[in-house]
């Protein structure tokens, strides 16, 4: 089973609460070490106190995936900034000069680790600088050791910054994977069913009418290709006679009045503007086929005779398929896909869907359907 959303980056939480608390240990035994050398013993104390409370705090509120959020991150950073500056004062300067520690040491590490693995590289270098300037700026003289904490401090943010965006990353495609097998087992399971029933009877019809004379001899033809293609499809091939080129060529521009004008007839009025109407040719070919099976339930359940009417609207284009039928009665839609009728969910909703545009259905009793499909320019 794939780990959950973020599920990679809990060891790292979990390391930097580690981290917090070894860190926040050492801190206290250098305060008891320190102790007669500081300025204001009892500020320390008080001091230490505090960060025992914050990385208590801390260590909750990082552990849940809610609350990794910038008010706790901003907080964070604060309050370790707050007992960086602290220092001079608690410790006192003479103290710091003769060598004594300052008060956050490793610890004020803590917010530079976290912002890295909220947010990667950069976040971390971001925290890492504000705390090293925070660290600079109680020193009276900054020397090579100076730096070589800076120095540290920003490797570290890094590096786990880098380490996080991995993990993050590594998720990403193992989701995907795993998505993609669950396809890929979907889709032979269903080819399974589909060849041991529908390709089976086409082939038969196919087979037994391609000698027949008139429409029974055009049903068989028809029966032949459609067994054709429905079996590239499961393979996951192209249909015969779809080139490489051709669909490479996916993205050419085509005039969308030429694929519609192949519905025209008497039953059916094409209305198109003037110029042409280019679409990619994806976008075009589904939009078509969508326009398509709208005419084929006009056909069905409406007499056949139908208006077209294709609308360019600059960043979107909009077909419009209107009929005189008897319309859509409450709720036969959603009938329909209950007993695995599709057209409208299918080949029109979804093809429509899948293109990032929209499907609007409006229909009257006794006063005919009108359909909308509307698509955006560019393909998705």
């Amino acid at each position: 089973m794939p780990s959950p959303p973020g599920g990679y980056e809990v060891p790292l939480w979990r390391a930097l609460t580690v981290f917090r608390l070894a860190s926040l240990a050492y801190v206290c035994v250098l305060a008891v070490r320190d102790a007669d050398r500081y300025a204001h013993p009892y500020a320390v104390g008080a001091l230490v106190l505090v960060m025992m409370a914050w990385t208590g705090a801390t260590a909750v509120g990082y552990a849940r995936p809610a609350w990794r959020r910038w008010p706790l991150l901003l907080a964070d950073l604060a309050v370790v900034m707050a007992i960086v500056l602290a220092t001079p004062w608690v410790v006192g300067r003479a103290a710091l000069a003769a060598g004594v520690p300052t008060l956050g040491v490793a610890w004020m590490a803590g917010p530079v680790l976290a912002w890295a693995v909220s947010g990667g590289r950069r976040r971390g270098t971001v925290a890492a600088l504000l705390v090293a300037g925070a660290d600079l700026a109680t020193r009276e003289r900054i020397g090579q050791s100076s730096f070589t904490g800076v120095i540290l401090m920003l490797l570290a943010g890094v590096v786990v910054g880098h380490m996080a965006r991995l993990a993050a990353t590594a998720e990403e495609r193992l989701q995907r994977a795993v998505e993609l097998e669950a396809a890929t087992r979907e889709r032979e399971r269903l080819a399974r069913g589909i060849h041991d029933s529908v390709l089976q009877v086409l082939a038969l019809v196919q087979r037994r009418g391609a000698h027949l004379p008139g429409e029974a001899g055009e049903l068989a033809r028809l029966a032949g290709e459609q067994e054709a293609a429905l079996r590239a499809l499961i393979a996951g091939t192209a249909p015969a006679g779809d080139t490489g080129a051709e669909v490479a060529d996916a993205a050419a521009a085509v005039d969308l009045r030429t694929l519609l004008g192949r519905y025209a007839s008497p039953a059916v009025s094409l209305s198109a503007p003037a110029t042409p109407v280019p679409l990619p040719r994806r976008v075009a070919g589904e939009l078509a086929a969508a326009t398509g099976a709208a005419l084929d339930n006009v056909g069905l359940h409406a007499g056949g005779r139908a208006w077209v009417l294709i609308e360019d609207e600059g960043e979107t284009v909009t077909v419009s398929i209107r009929d005189e039928g008897p319309g859509i009665p409450d709720g036969r839609l959603d009938e329909a896909a209950v007993q695995g009728r599709l057209g409208v969910t299918q080949s029109i909703r979804g093809r429509v869907s899948d293109l990032g545009g929209t499907v609007r259905i409006v229909s009257t009793p006794e006063a005919g359907t009108e359909i909308e499909l509307t698509v955006p320019r560019a393909d998705r």
